[in-house]
């Protein structure tokens, strides 16, 4: 007789529980939100709240921790100021995936991606530099963009 009371119990309580869950995983406000809505509608959305488009299809593997990663990139605020990038070919930003060389944001993202694959990413500030930004071009909290490219993956 007990275990159906405390089933109904838990279920209630997951019921007004799920709500909140969910609400977590938004790391945006809602200010962001509707930016990113009106410049790029129809991003698709992570578990962990990182939003992104994927601008052009790429094939063959993905990269996993501890491969080195070369990526094309241009980074801007949410307004569209540019802050970095590295855009030539010859050039790359190369860096070992999974050693928390770059930020949480693109360690999450280029697991997902495929090689030569282009995507718009949107990055909230707890996945990039979080409260402690990057002067003076990235303030607290701020949300990135990035326009990105997987060019290389060497196995480890």
């Amino acid at each position: 007789m007990i275990y159906p009371v405390l089933r109904v119990a838990l279920t209630l309580l997951m019921i007004g529980i799920a709500p909140t869950l969910l609400a977590q995983r938004e790391r945006l406000t809602p200010e962001e939100i509707e930016i990113v809505d009106k410049k790029w509608p129809g991003t698709k959305k992570t578990s962990t709240g990182i939003r992104y488009i994927i601008l052009k299809e790429g094939s063959g593997d993905s990269p996993k921790a501890g491969d080195r990663v070369s990526v094309l990139y241009v980074g801007t605020l949410l307004d569209g100021k540019k802050f970095d990038g590295r855009s030539d070919p010859a050039d790359p930003l190369s860096f070992r995936l999974g050693r928390q060389e770059v930020i949480a944001g693109w360690e999450q993202t280029l697991p997902s991606m495929k090689l030569n694959e282009k995507r718009l990413v949107i990055i909230p500030g707890s996945l990039a530099y979080g409260s402690r930004g990057r002067a003076p071009d990235i303030g607290r909290d701020a949300t990135l963009v990035f326009e990105m490219e997987l060019v290389k993956i060497t196995p480890q």
